[in-house]
């Protein structure tokens, strides 16, 4: 799509264009975690419970992950130049709305919209890149964005933790705004039109997988207040099932379908989207109960909070690193199985915090042991699903896989949440009582990853996947 425009960004210098789409790819991945650290500060200013909190994490991934897909397909279709720069505009200007917002219905909304920009941001800025570049250049730019990802989610929690103890949680928000308009401006100038094709949209699907996961989410939500049994959780959850049954029907039927059933159904793309799906639930779970154990019970200023995550977000670079090594050596299998036992290790050390106990000692070696474990696990989704999938679905595989990434996140904290709920009423201090729920969401975590370690020991692929694979993180 649009090859004819690529020399002439080479010559004018294409790095400059992937340094911008890197700087605007790196400002959707911190607002991941940046509202992590943030969370206690917004729910005291805007007075809220549990589930407005776990939703002002989960709305955002929720409308990332959900319409992701379909931004790539708006990319083809109205030209990738038109559908980044939509992006970019609507995710700042939500992001000036989320630092505005005085009440959580607002906030939430906000995050809504800055999911959207960053559903048609994402795959159309990862479009241009590959217009632009090719060859060995292409997989030199495509390693610098695939290096965002782990760094990205890191730097998030430790930026959330300045701003917040700074100018105030606010900031979170308002910082994308100067850097969204000088991006914008500059893409502007360097990035050349790019002409769409013509191409069917299946909106009807990606509107269906989005509600579907939102209402799971609800689901899992409730159940933390009402219980497993209530009719406020059992309705949202039937619904979500129903909803995904008929994305499936849709699937099916409609000519230029979101996901092929035929892609689904193949193995590989089945083992990535499951180990990149448990793998961000896991990594973002951590750190939703750990920074609002850290600030509620152990009373850790929010810089505190986000310097403590600083070893984790090293620990999480350094298994990605380590992850694309060994995965060329022993291949994905192995790798996986040990990146999952590692991470339940590391859970397990973690349940041993307690209002007396220094973090220092009882919350952070765990969480850098599971963090270790965690970088791996992300850079096996990618490469043995990239190496498996035939060349015509590679554009379709990584949809899926990323989709699966922002989803892990929404569904991994809403779960965490549920666990923790205890520990997580308004006004709750320290305390037996005050830990007892967080406990339960680190122990949750554990079980989740040693069950993880022994399906991927069945699912995923086994042999060593091609070299041109493997790389690591977010956004292949």
């Amino acid at each position: 799509m649009g090859h004819d425009v690529a020399p002439a960004v080479t010559r004018t210098g294409g790095w400059g264009v992937v340094v911008l789409l890197c700087l605007a790819q790196f400002m959707l991945i911190v607002d991941i975690t940046v509202v992590q650290v943030a969370l206690p500060s917004i729910g005291t200013d805007l007075a809220l419970d549990r589930g407005s909190l776990t939703w002002v994490v989960t709305t955002y991934t929720l409308c990332f992950g959900g319409l992701m897909v379909l931004g790539g397909r708006l990319a083809d279709a109205l030209g990738a130049r038109r559908t980044l720069l939509a992006g970019l505009a609507l995710f700042t200007a939500a992001s000036l709305m989320c630092g505005l917002a005085g009440n959580g219905a607002v906030l939430i909304a906000g995050r809504a919209l800055q999911g959207v920009g960053a559903a048609l941001l994402s795959p159309a800025a990862l479009a241009v890149i590959t217009a632009t570049f090719h060859g060995e250049r292409r997989g030199r730019a495509l390693g610098v964005w695939a290096a965002i990802g782990g760094t990205g989610a890191a730097l998030g929690v430790l930026l959330g933790g300045v701003l917040t103890a700074g100018p105030g949680w606010t900031w979170v928000f308002f910082v994308n705004v100067p850097i969204g308009l000088v991006t914008f401006g500059a893409l502007l100038a360097v990035v050349p039109p790019m002409p769409g094709r013509s191409e069917r949209l299946d909106v009807p699907g990606a509107l269906v997988v989005t509600l579907a996961t939102a209402l799971l989410i609800y689901g899992l939500v409730t159940a933390g207040d009402a219980g497993w049994g209530a009719v406020s959780t059992v309705l949202p959850l039937a619904g979500a099932v129903l909803l995904y049954v008929l994305f499936v029907v849709i699937e099916r039927s409609v000519r230029s379908p979101l996901m092929r059933a035929e892609t689904l159904a193949r193995r590989p793309v089945i083992s990535g989207s499951f180990v990149m799906l448990v793998a961000t639930g896991l990594m973002l779970g951590l750190f939703f109960v750990s920074s609002l154990h850290l600030q509620h019970v152990l009373g850790f200023s929010a810089l505190e909070t986000g310097l403590l995550f600083l070893p984790v977000a090293i620990a999480i670079t350094i298994g990605a690193q380590l992850g694309g090594h060994l995965i060329g050596k022993i291949g994905g299998r192995p790798v996986a199985v040990a990146s999952f036992v590692v991470t339940a290790a590391g859970a397990a050390l973690m349940t041993r915090i307690s209002p007396d106990a220094s973090a220092y000692t009882t919350l952070l070696p765990g969480f850098v042991l599971a963090a270790l474990g965690i970088g791996p696990a992300f850079v096996t989704a990618t490469t043995t699903t990239m190496a498996n999938v035939p060349h015509g679905e590679n554009g379709v595989a990584s949809g899926v896989i990323n989709t699966f990434h922002e989803l892990g996140g929404s569904i991994g904290v809403a779960a965490v949440s549920t666990v923790a709920a205890s520990s997580l009423v308004p006004g709750s201090t320290g305390g037996v009582g005050g830990v007892g729920g967080f406990v339960a969401g680190l122990t949750l975590c554990a079980v989740v990853a040693g069950v993880a370690a022994v399906v991927a020991l069945g699912l995923v692929p086994p042999g060593k996947p091609a070299t041109a694979f493997v790389g690591h993180g977010h956004g292949h």
